[in-house]
């Protein structure tokens, strides 16, 4: 018997035909049994079997790729700069879990930032020499082409967070109507009567209803939103800053803010106490995203939980099941491709 890892007859590593031939079977019938078809019989595929194990066959699948038109690459797209990506931890949260579910495939992932109008170009042009199976969008804004190019190209794609209510592409996106509710509900049970909101970028979907849900929270308490309560920021700690300064002069009797990110109730934060408030004594903090900037902070900070690793692998399991069936996902219907995954407030001591 051959020992595991022999050379071929050539004196490199064994050829598909050397295993057909040791098996006594054609060469098609070994591509079917290695790529796992089921037109096989039980007798044929353990003969395929043992000669593999034999002869130490080992699959070429760049050449397996290249026949089946594949290039078994995803591409992670975030039109952002690199900065604020590494600034956020959503960003990372999502890479764990895209790159843990990912893990138990042979797809490579190639991270791609297009924050910038040069780099959008060259995203377009790489796409459309179509190098990557397919491509997970994050962080997208309702006016962004790149969905639409995708979708032109005809490229698998799924997106984190809708664009909006009538969002064409597969997409997984966490309850941002619920997590906003939630939130203002917890603040106006703990006795606020003076609830602000510092909302994130409003050509977000998912900031957006975040809003709606403030709105729904305070209305459910029998409260209308006062529309100069509400001021967006941009998801960053100098935004939150900003907006903070100006709620603190429009409703210098605020007694509770909710935050549209962890990381803008960091700027938030930092605000309030230059101003004397004391947090929660004079003032209550929710953030939103639960992240490492939540548990970390002093008081730590009651958040609203996105379960951002989930969505990642949620994004991935989707987009393989849209590579292997190509045809326009408008063909298939979305019904079961548009997730969305349970938001949960978590209470700390800053609310």
């Amino acid at each position: 018997m051959a020992v595991h890892g022999a050379r071929g007859r050539s004196g490199g590593r064994p050829t598909l035909e050397e295993v057909a031939a040791r098996a006594g079977v054609g060469r098609g019938t070994v591509s079917r049994v290695i790529n796992g078809s089921p037109r096989v019989s039980d007798a044929t595929r353990a003969a395929v079997e043992a000669a593999v194990a034999e002869l130490g066959y080992v699959p070429n699948t760049a050449a397996r790729a290249l026949a089946a038109n594949r290039t078994d690459a995803i591409a992670l797209v975030v039109p952002e700069p690199e900065t604020r990506f590494f600034a956020e931890p959503y960003f990372s949260d999502m890479l764990r879990g895209v790159g843990a579910e990912l893990s138990e495939t042979e797809m490579q992932l190639l991270l791609i930032f297009a924050g910038s109008d040069r780099e959008r170009q060259r995203l377009a042009q790489y796409l459309a020499a179509h190098r990557v199976d397919g491509v997970l969008l994050v962080s997208v804004h309702a006016d962004d082409p790149l969905p639409d190019l995708l979708s032109q190209l005809e490229i698998p794609a799924v997106i984190s967070g809708r664009r909006s209510a009538e969002e064409t592409l597969p997409s997984v996106d966490s309850d941002n109507f619920g997590g906003g509710r939630a939130a203002v509900e917890h603040l106006i049970a703990r006795g606020r009567r003076r609830v602000v909101h510092l909302a994130g970028r409003m050509d977000v979907y998912g900031a957006q209803r975040r809003v709606d849900g403030y709105r729904q929270g305070l209305l459910d308490a029998g409260r209308v939103a006062d529309d100069r309560l509400i001021v967006p920021g941009d998801f960053t700690e100098e935004g939150g800053r900003r907006a903070m300064s100006l709620l603190l002069e429009r409703c210098p009797d605020l007694d509770a803010v909710f935050a549209g990110s962890d990381v803008m109730a960091a700027g938030a934060r930092q605000v309030l106490r230059e101003s004397g408030r004391r947090i929660p004594d004079d003032v209550a903090l929710i953030g939103y995203d639960d992240s490492a900037i939540a548990r970390h902070m002093d008081p730590p900070l009651t958040s609203v939980r996105q379960p951002i690793e989930e969505m990642g692998r949620a994004m991935i399991d989707l987009l393989l099941g849209e590579i292997a069936d190509r045809r326009p996902a408008v063909s298939r219907g979305l019904e079961k491709r548009q997730l969305v995954l349970p938001a949960e407030l978590v209470v700390r001591a800053s609310s």
